[in-house]
């Protein structure tokens, strides 16, 4: 008797949407937020309307904030609304004492949140699985979310997630100077200097290293972020929390074994996007193959002339390849 063989999809399939997005023009402010508490912790989350049905829910990457999530959110909140976190210790989060900034800690605090943050939702019961997306550390985050609570998550997304990736290059940086911030001797001056930086020359760093073409992020998307940044200068937990979840990810770069990220990807069984700017310069594009055939059910975008924040950068095409998926897990095609 003959078994049937299972063929998986090619990598690189990935169906687009033909819906009719809603216009970014003129583009869309920042979601309302409120303060929440998600077990013993307090996040500032930013909430989207949207229909009856599964809820989005959208991790920013290191040093982001839910704002990284406007226009995509804006785009897929006529399928689903949702939430946008900032995570502990990044955008009004204040980190709970004791939190260690570990990706398994952040993953326990979203997966709080996914259980109990939906109640008020329309249509969404508390826990009900939810479209988990994250970009970068919040892509790592959500693939931990998924290998370890499967019932809390629908469909994962990862843009550009933060899988290990130990180039010794500065460029990676928003400023070179931030390799020397914690070394002996020349560490103090050179956080000093970095603290003397305006917030609107910090805003445009970040975008400078996160976008391959800088002039498509709008002017106003640029204020929005100066404010940011100049309101987290007056927080003190600010700084050490973006160095403590810094040298975090490095540890999780180097753990090996069945504690690894790349141990982690196989015991995914969500249907999972994965996108990929080219010319990220944070996390290299030749960590997108292997990351999508780690998981047991991915598809693979990679992008032109995108850089590692391709929601940002891209978030029409993005919608497009995500909503696709959505079609096609609803469909059994996926």
């Amino acid at each position: 008797m003959n078994t049937p063989v299972t063929t998986r999809p090619p990598l690189t399939h990935v169906p687009l949407s033909t819906r009719r997005l809603p216009s970014l023009d003129p583009v869309p402010p920042p979601w309302p937020a409120t303060f929440e508490e998600v077990g013993t912790a307090r996040l500032h989350v930013r909430r989207t309307p949207g229909p009856d049905g599964a809820p989005a829910v959208y991790l920013h990457g290191l040093g982001g904030s839910s704002t990284n999530w406007t226009d995509l959110a804006a785009l897929l909140a006529p399928v689903a609304g949702g939430s946008a976190p900032d995570l502990p210790g990044f955008g009004y989060s204040e980190p709970e004492e004791g939190f260690d900034f570990s990706l398994q800690a952040h993953a326990e605090v979203v997966a709080r949140h996914i259980e109990h943050g939906f109640s008020g939702a329309p249509g969404a019961a508390t826990g009900a699985p939810v479209h988990l997306l994250g970009n970068s550390m919040g892509g790592a985050i959500a693939l931990l979310v998924a290998a370890r609570r499967p019932e809390l998550v629908k469909t994962l997304t990862l843009i550009s997630p933060a899988m290990p990736d130990r180039r010794l290059d500065p460029r990676r940086l928003s400023d070179p100077r931030m390799a020397l911030a914690y070394l002996p001797l020349v560490g103090a001056r050179v956080r000093a200097q970095l603290a003397a930086l305006g917030p609107r020359e910090r805003a445009a760093q970040v975008i400078k290293l996160c976008f391959a073409d800088p002039s498509r992020f709008p002017e106003s998307r640029l204020d929005e972020l100066t404010e940011e940044h100049g309101a987290r200068a007056g927080f003190d937990w600010a700084t050490p929390a973006l160095a403590r979840s810094t040298f975090a990810i490095f540890r999780a770069w180097s753990t090996l074994g069945k504690a690894s990220l790349w141990a982690a990807a196989p015991r995914v069984r969500a249907p999972t996007l994965v996108v990929w700017g080219r010319d990220d310069r944070v996390i290299s594009v030749r960590r997108a193959v292997r990351t999508a055939r780690a998981l047991p059910n991915a598809r693979l975008l990679v992008l032109p002339r995108t850089g590692h924040t391709a929601q940002m950068e891209r978030p029409v095409v993005v919608a497009k390849a995500v909503l696709g998926m959505w079609e096609h897990v609803e469909s059994g095609t996926w």
